[in-house]
């Protein structure tokens, strides 16, 4: 079970030409039940979507000389 208050981000799977798009669509809260509040950005067009537990974001190393 996921933790309450956990933070998880929901996705839409698309096909591409060279493998699959995920597309962010919005992000889904974790309730103390273990119920999930979703907010969605946008809406699939298969009506499929997919939640993952959100992970920090990876700088390359060209943005962190920008920002150092």
């Amino acid at each position: 079970m996921i933790a309450p208050g956990k933070v998880l981000t929901v996705f839409s799977i698309r096909p591409g030409r060279q493998g699959s798009v995920w597309v962010r669509a919005g992000k889904a809260t974790v309730h103390p039940d273990g119920s999930l509040s979703l907010e969605l950005d946008v809406l699939p067009l298969d009506g499929k979507l997919h939640v993952r537990e959100t992970a920090e974001r990876r700088t390359t190393s060209a943005e962190n000389e920008r920002t150092h």
